[in-house]
């Protein structure tokens, strides 16, 4: 059996709707008409009324009258014929009015067809195909592709406020694909992380003892043989202390942080001598709930590229201040800033991957580690740079919170 679509049944159902109504009201209205009025027009009676008069008037007549009677029968008389005349036109009209009645009904109910059905197909269209369109877009959501921006501007207002909520629910859907992608990825990266520094680590320990015993034992001549293998082992050590780092989130339970005296404590371990500070806190920055270790494990990250990028000169500015995250929630930005090169825009996006280093001897992890911390404390970070002219990472921690920084979804 064919199956109309969408707009052909609503059509239909729309146009019964007018039409049945009025086709039973029509049909009804000419048969009542049809039936009562030949009751009304019945000509034997009046023909009857007619034949009695006559008799009546001429009986009236063989009798001798005096003039005021005479004319008061001639008066009914008249009248008579009058109300005669005018019943034979009223039958008259009567035998023919039904069929033209009827046929006038009809057109009317034509005319009402046609109103109904211009109705119906401008309601259908304003609702099959806002209707036509959203459903489209649901395949277009499920298949993980860009909704249309342009606004269609079809249908009642209703469908555009259906259209915004479908668009920001399809925005809400691709950044929780994107959060699951990267969750997975970087859980990917930590499990390797983690294996990678537990295969370090096996080996450090007895290297690092034959190391000892070789600058005990080993001749002048192969001094520099043996320095060369502890620097060698010290940077191995330093690389399974990161890639443990990456591969571990925030232990333990968390606490209230003074995030100025962890930027002051964490600038003064970090950064050399020949390194300008600024520093610049708002007297009303409150404090977070967090694990202050990993948080300075991450500003330290920061503050050691940021020393880099300056070469051992120049100025390092640290800005603490009150701060919103997207959604709404109060928050606090420690802003870093540095006066070194810069980093180039197609690099800049990807500053926050791992194993991603312009260093020769770097992990790539510095930076991942800071990330992987601030999420984990519900936050998110921010980098912008001007190449030539410095670089600003921000880390922006919500003041309120769960206080259990937790994987990243």
């Amino acid at each position: 059996m064919t199956r109309f679509g969408f707009r052909t049944r609503l059509f239909l159902i729309l146009s019964l709707f007018a039409l049945l109504p009025a086709l039973v009201l029509t049909v009804a209205w000419g048969a009542t008409f049809s039936s009562i009025l030949p009751l009304v027009t019945e000509g034997a009676a009046w023909d009857s009324v007619a034949a009695s008069g006559q008799r009546a008037l001429g009986e009236m007549r063989r009798h001798r009258l005096t003039e005021r009677q005479q004319r008061a029968l001639r008066e009914h008389e008249q009248e008579l014929n009058i109300s005669l005349t005018q019943a034979r036109r009223f039958r008259f009209l009567a035998t023919r009015a039904p069929p033209v009645v009827l046929l006038l009904a009809f057109i009317g109910l034509g005319l009402v067809a046609l109103i109904a059905s211009r109705v119906a197909g401008h309601l259908s269209r304003q609702l099959s195909r806002p209707l036509h369109e959203l459903v489209g877009w649901t395949d277009l959501i499920a298949r993980g592709e860009d909704l249309p921006n342009a606004a269609a501007g079809r249908g009642a207002p209703e469908f555009e406020v259906l259209r915004a909520q479908m668009r920001a629910m399809a925005a809400d859907l691709d950044r929780g694909r994107e959060r699951e992608l990267e969750a997975a990825r970087l859980r990917a990266f930590r499990e390797s992380a983690r294996r990678v520094a537990h295969e370090l680590k096996n080996p450090l320990t007895p290297i690092r003892f034959a190391v000892d015993r070789l600058r005990r034992d080993a001749p002048a001549h192969l001094g520099e043989t043996v320095e060369v293998l502890a620097a060698e082992a010290n940077r191995l050590e330093a690389m399974a202390r990161s890639f443990a780092q990456f591969g571990r989130l925030p232990e333990g339970p968390a606490s209230a942080v003074d995030l100025e005296e962890l930027v002051r404590s964490t600038a003064r371990a970090t950064l050399p001598q020949g390194i300008a500070l600024e520093f610049s806190v708002n007297e009303d920055t409150p404090m977070v709930h967090g694990h202050y270790e990993a948080l300075a494990r991450a500003l330290t990250n920061v503050l050691i590229n940021a020393v880099e990028a300056c070469a051992q000169e120049g100025t390092i500015g640290i800005t603490l201040s009150r701060a919103t995250l997207g959604d709404g929630r109060p928050a606090v930005q420690i802003a870093v800033r540095d006066t070194g090169c810069g980093i180039p825009a197609d690099r800049l996006a990807r500053i926050w991957e791992p194993y991603v280093t312009d260093k020769p001897a770097g992990t790539g992890l510095g930076l991942a580690i800071a990330r992987q911390t601030v999420v984990a404390h519900h936050g998110a970070v921010d980098a912008v740079s001007t190449v030539g002219k410095g670089t600003e990472i921000r880390f922006i921690l919500p003041v309120s919170g769960d206080g259990s920084p937790t994987e990243m979804s």
